[in-house]
This record gives C-alpha cells, sequence and structure tokens, in this order.
C-alpha cells in the first residue's frame, strides 16, 4: 500500500516522454514567462495607436442668467438655453514622441523576450545534457560495483592462498561505499532535473542532445541579446527626449456654443452661436519643461552608459563561456590519453597473468580506474555541451 500511495504522488508530467527537440522547443515558446512577456508587447504597441488620438470632446448643457426669485425664460432679457462642444488638439508633435515612445517599448519588451527564449532553450539543452550525463554515470557506477564484486572474489580467494590482502577488502568496502554515495547523489540529481524540465516543458523528455556547435562571434556588439535589449531603451529616452521637446508646442483647443433665447412680452427669442479658440502658452517653461528636457537628456546618457556595461558584460561572458569549453574540451582529451594508458597498462598486466605470473586483481583495478575516468569524460562532456548552449544563447539568431 505504501508503494502504490507513493507511486500516485509522482506527477503525471514527471513521466519520461519520447519528444523530439522541435517539439520541446514549440512546449517552450509556450512558458507564461514568455506568453507575459509577449503581451507586455502587445499592449505597448495598442498604447502606441491610443497615444495617436485626440481626447474624447466635451459636450455641455446648461443655462444662463436664470433669475431665482421669478424663475422665468422670457422675463429676463440675458436668460438661454445653451449647449456647447470643446475639443481640445494635443501638440501632434507630443503625441507622435508618445506613440514612438510606447513602439520602442515595444520593441524592448520583444527583445527581452527574445532573449529570455534563447535563455531558457540553453537551459534545455544544459538540462538534456545532465539527464544523459546522469544516465551514463549511473550506467558506469554499477558496472564499478560489478567489478569490486569480482575483485571480492579474487582477493577472498589470494587471502584463501595464504597471501597477505585482506587490508585490501577494507579498501574495497570503502570504495563500494562512495559508489553508493555516488548513486544516492545521482538520485538526487536527476529529481533536480526533472523538477527544472517540468517547469520549463511541462513534462521529463527521453529527448536525447541536438546537434552543437559553437557559433562565433564577429566582434559587433549588437550581436548578443543583452547589448540589443539595452540599444532598445536608447531608443525609448529618444523619443523621451522628443517628448520633452514638444512641450513647448502650444496645445490648441476649439469651443463652440449654442444659445437659445426663448420669445418674452419685450423681445422676440434667437437663436445664436458663440466661438472660442484656446492655446496654451509656455509662460512658465524654466520652471517645468527645462527641467523635463534636462531629465530626459540625463535618462538618455544613463541609457547610453547601460549600453556600453551591457557590451562589456556580454563579451566578457561570451570569453568566459568560450573558456569553459576549451577547458573542458582539454580535459575530455586528457581523460582519453589516461584511459588509453590505463588500458595498455590492463593489457601489460593481462600479459603478464596469462603467463602465470601475478594476479588478476591489477587487472580488475585497472578496469574500475578506467570506469572512474569514463564517469569523468560524461561529466565534461555535460559541461562543454552546457557551456556551448549558454554561449549561443548569448547571440542573436538571425
Amino acid at each position: 500500500m505504501l508503494l502504490v500511495a507513493a507511486f500516485a504522488a509522482v506527477p503525471l508530467a514527471a513521466v519520461a516522454n519520447a519528444q523530439s527537440f522541435a517539439e520541446l522547443e514549440a512546449r517552450l515558446e509556450a512558458h507564461p514567462s514568455l506568453s507575459a512577456l509577449g503581451y507586455d508587447a502587445e499592449a505597448d504597441r495598442e498604447r502606441a495607436v491610443a497615444s495617436t488620438a485626440l481626447p474624447d470632446p466635451v459636450v455641455s448643457l446648461g443655462i444662463n442668467n436664470f433669475p431665482i426669485f421669478d424663475p422665468s425664460f422670457d422675463s429676463y432679457l440675458p436668460t438661454n438655453k445653451a449647449v456647447g462642444i470643446r475639443q481640445q488638439f494635443p501638440s501632434f508633435a507630443g503625441r507622435e514622441a508618445r506613440a514612438g515612445e510606447a513602439r520602442a517599448m515595444s520593441a524592448q519588451t520583444e527583445a527581452v523576450r527574445d532573449a529570455r527564449y534563447a535563455a531558457l532553450r540553453a537551459e534545455l539543452i544544459a538540462l538534456l545534457a545532465d539527464k544523459t550525463r546522469l544516465t551514463r554515470q549511473r550506467s558506469l557506477a554499477e558496472a564499478r560495483n560489478a567489478k569490486y564484486d569480482e575483485l571480492v572474489d579474487i582477493v577472498e580467494a589470494e587471502i584463501d592462498a595464504g597471501r597477505p590482502a585482506v587490508y585490501r577488502l577494507a579498501e574495497i568496502e570503502s570504495e563500494r561505499a562512495e559508489v553508493s554515495r555516488t548513486l544516492v547523489d545521482l538520485d538526487r540529481q536527476e529529481a533536480e532535473t526533472d523538477a527544472r524540465l517540468i517547469d520549463l516543458v511541462g513534462l521529463v523528455p527521453s529527448t536525447g542532445l541536438p546537434p552543437l556547435t559553437e557559433r562565433d562571434w564577429s566582434g559587433a556588439a549588437l550581436e548578443f541579446h543583452t547589448v540589443r535589449i539595452a540599444d532598445a531603451a536608447v531608443r525609448v529616452t529618444d523619443y523621451g527626449i522628443d517628448e520633452a521637446r514638444a512641450a513647448w508646442k502650444p496645445e490648441w483647443g476649439a469651443q463652440l456654443t449654442y444659445q437659445q433665447r426663448d420669445e418674452g412680452a419685450m423681445f422676440a427669442g434667437d437663436d445664436w452661436v458663440s466661438g472660442m479658440v484656446t492655446f496654451t502658452v509656455p509662460l512658465w517653461a524654466e520652471r517645468k519643461q527645462a527641467p523635463n528636457l534636462r531629465a530626459a537628456k540625463a535618462e538618455r546618457a544613463g541609457a547610453e552608459q547601460r549600453y556600453q556595461a551591457a557590451a562589456r558584460n556580454a563579451a566578457a561572458q561570451y570569453a568566459s563561456r568560450d573558456a569553459i569549453i576549451r577547458s573542458a574540451a582539454s580535459s575530455i582529451e586528457v581523460l582519453q590519453g589516461k584511459i588509453t594508458a590505463v588500458e595498455d597498462e590492463v593489457q601489460a598486466q593481462l600479459i603478464t597473468y596469462e603467463s602465470g605470473v601475478g594476479g588478476y586483481a591489477p587487472i580488475i583495478d585497472g578496469e574500475i580506474a578506467i570506469l572512474k575516468l569514463r564517469a569523468e569524460i560524461e561529466a565534461e562532456t555535460a559541461r562543454k555541451a552546457a557551456a556551448i548552449a549558454r554561449l549561443n544563447a548569448l547571440l542573436v539568431t538571425q
């Protein structure tokens, strides 16, 4: 019953699923964090459309000069009924600047979304590399356990033959305990990896790694995602300056009022129309418009500095990832060389053993050493794959 309950507690999404990498990319596209950024970009595009529209007209209904103590519409000459409409015309330059700023913010959000997708894709590849590493390292650890079983039988036979090899049994048990701890740690790592995969794509795929090739950087800063985001932020502040400058231009308004006078004993009724045009005067520009323009220019300067910082940081990250790739490749080469050396030594020991001299234990020790080295190669291979994926994620896909 406990086993059944434990199995039922496992999320259905945690079951390994066979998926192509293209299908995983499609699932990644639907990640909530990416969808949220898509909605943000759409909202800014809609705001850009709204920014160019005129404000709603204001309609007024009323009466003028209505007597209080002798209420009527025909006894007092100035009394009239009025219907008016007023329309404001904000500065066209200001409206265009606000629309451009909203469009620039939308472009910046799209750049953020592209960078986020690239980072998530790199994380997915790194997790798939970890899944492959965990599977192979577990297989190698189990093979080591089997070799220790063989080694125990050989050492016990040597002890029975009167050879002083008792100490070796203690060493073997210590090494087997290390393998057991390794297997436990691999289980922990696999559980963590599965949880992160479910967060990314909603399931645990049994997908292999896609082909990985390190992308070259031409040296242009705008090839980096983070730099493009910073550049888009500079464009936003450019429109902020335009908007601040547009504040000096007048905001126009027009008002039209229709008035109706009822017929009375001493005058005939009549209708008439009043019109008015208004415009703003930047009388207090030194206290309002000028500081706003200085603030917009300061924001633009800050955005430019963040652009420079992003360019430096992206180049440093590229160099760092590249160094990791080179280091992992060199480590793999060194480990392969060690495996070749150990294989040669095992072959020599085997020839000696077959000639009737020496024991079989050194051969098993050599095979165990090779298994350890192969486990290290798997770790370096996964590290290299993750570094390549994260390096590529720094660069904008054309």
